[in-house]
């Protein structure tokens, strides 16, 4: 996930909200995300087994080898750390490009290999992306009051720190817009317990969705799943090819834009993935043209 807004506009927030809504850990869970503190030595004393889901915010400092993992003794990085649950890359564009680019790899397997001299080693790396970064290097570019100060060769500039290739890797990006004073207070909201009761019936509807297989949620499937659970009707079809053609989607994308239409129908608790759901999954890929390209 990828939210793209001004200053002040609430982006940090969100991002640590998120593992709040999330299904709590399970005991094998657990046990994987506990293992991984041990071995660095950030296993509290007093908590034998951690039972919360990771939350990481790294600094835009860190180097490809805090961020992966690896080292002399090779030792996991921050996205084991974050396995099972947040990586928190805040002020994305400022992270070393390579930095970024070592992303790729784990974002598509789940899990990172560092290769030395004495063996290759293994870690877990199964979590959840979530980047912000301001629309340009003033941060006032997509602000309904503010000005922006930035030439359009500087915002092209700012904006193509992130390649087109880990773009294709992030699901869903999102604008998100300053809040106007009278927007700071209103009517009640969704409490995090509600979102998360709605977020473990979907995460049920796909663990009986896939029994039997290796896979547990939308995010896993392979192609010839995708195929299976994620058809659509001709009206679907229609809508989807043309947001290929117009947005100039990657094939990649095709399918990310699938899965993401499946979780929404889940969330609903609908069978079969609907036109309007089809819609918003496309609707959250409008950073791939208006910014990017």
């Amino acid at each position: 996930m990828l939210m793209i807004g001004p200053p002040g506009s609430g982006k940090t927030m969100l991002a640590g909200r998120i593992p709040t809504i999330m299904p709590e850990l399970s005991l094998e869970e657990s046990l994987e995300v506990t293992k991984i503190h041990s071995i660095v030595g950030l296993l509290p004393p007093d908590k034998p087994l951690l039972t919360l889901r990771p939350f990481r915010s790294p600094h835009h400092t860190i180097s490809d080898v805090a961020l992966i993992g690896g080292g002399q003794n090779p030792h996991p990085g921050e996205i084991s750390l974050a396995h099972h649950g947040v990586l928190f890359l805040d002020e994305l564009p400022e992270f070393n490009r390579n930095v970024l680019e070592s992303l790729r790899q784990p974002l598509e397997g789940r899990k990172v290999t560092v290769s030395r001299a004495s063996g290759s080693f293994t870690f877990p790396a199964s979590f959840l992306l979530v980047g912000a970064m301001n629309p340009c290097p003033c941060g006032n570019f997509t602000h309904p009051d503010k000005e922006c100060r930035c030439t359009p060769r500087e915002i092209q500039r700012y904006i193509s720190r992130i390649s087109g290739p880990l773009l294709d890797r992030i699901d869903i990006h999102v604008e998100v817009p300053p809040l106007k004073a009278g927007e700071f207070s209103g009517p009640p909201s969704e409490d995090s317990l509600t979102i998360r009761e709605r977020i473990k019936k979907a995460r049920e509807i796909q663990r009986a969705r896939f029994k039997g297989k290796r896979i547990f949620t939308n995010a896993q499937m392979g192609n010839k799943d995708i195929e299976k659970y994620c058809s659509l009707n001709e009206e679907g079809k229609t809508l989807l090819q043309a947001a290929i053609d117009n947005m100039g989607l990657s094939g990649r994308a095709y399918h990310r834009i699938l899965k993401v239409s499946r979780t929404i129908a889940d969330l609903e608790g609908k069978e079969n993935i609907e036109t309007y759901h089809l819609a918003e999954a496309i609707q959250y890929r409008s950073l791939d043209k208006r910014l990017w390209w």
